[in-house]
């Protein structure tokens, strides 16, 4: 056995006793699938076009201009057209189809934890699985609000004519779900960090609150101060697909 295999047979073993997991994402997982950075200091938005991310999703520039935003979530929506959830996200919807998983709690906005057949996702930053209109409140799911982004500069509700925003967590607006992440960290016999550095709060906090088994999947450093590694039962430096087919491998021989 290569030390692939054994991790993956280590990982498949606690699997098989577990019953209530959970999965903190990152954006390693939405890199994985080929998405590129949009968000980040280094990402396409400051590299390619020299726009500053903090001010395409700072929430008063919106409510100011939003045209100015869905000038820049059309590229980012015709980008997720273009992926498919990967491995990694169909592994954890398998996983939540057998009763296995209590939920996953993502940092990512992409929602294809969702279109992967998830169901009991929560979005630390909210996503463009669903839009909302700013005056009413009336929603879209993921396809009419992709239809509304193209067809309008701007889209507006077709009750009331207020503006339609995504469900997206701009700077100046609070994360998502942070008590329901936590009681979920806490009833956690099994939990899962995949793809994420562990370097932003509150999300990187959640880990720690588990008094299960932690595995961790990420190529490149953790944020000791945030989780010691001598809470980490698990730390997997390996591309995040080849790990969980390797995983998937070890439970059908098991």
């Amino acid at each position: 056995m290569n030390n692939l295999e054994t991790a993956a047979s280590h990982c498949s073993a606690m699997i098989e006793r577990s019953s209530r997991i959970v999965l903190l994402s990152g954006a390693g997982m939405s890199t994985s699938a080929g998405l590129p950075d949009f968000r980040g200091p280094d990402g396409i938005y400051r590299r390619k076009l020299g726009v500053d991310p903090e001010k395409i999703f700072d929430i008063d520039w919106f409510r100011r201009d939003p045209s100015f935003f869905y000038r820049f979530h059309r590229e980012f929506l015709g980008s997720l057209e273009k992926i498919e959830p990967t491995f990694a996200h169909r592994f954890f919807a398998s996983l939540e189809k057998e009763g296995k998983l209590s939920g996953i709690i993502t940092q990512n906005i992409d929602s294809l934890h969702q279109r992967a057949g998830s169901s009991k996702v929560l979005e630390f930053h909210g996503g463009v699985w669903s839009s909302f209109c700013t005056s009413c409140g009336k929603t879209w799911g993921y396809r009419e609000s992709l239809a509304m982004a193209f067809a309008n500069d701007v889209p507006r509700c077709d009750s009331c004519a207020g503006v339609i925003k995504p469900d997206i967590v701009f700077f100046g607006e609070m994360v998502k779900h942070l008590e329901e992440s936590r009681e979920l960290a806490r009833g956690a016999d099994l939990f899962f960090v995949v793809g994420s550095s562990l370097n932003v709060t509150p999300a990187a906090l959640l880990p720690s609150l588990s008094g299960g088994r932690i595995v961790v999947v990420n190529k490149g450093e953790i944020a000791r101060h945030y989780l010691p590694p001598e809470r980490i039962d698990l730390l997997v430096e390996e591309d995040i697909d080849t790990f969980f087919r390797a995983v998937e491998r070890a439970r059908e021989q098991a």
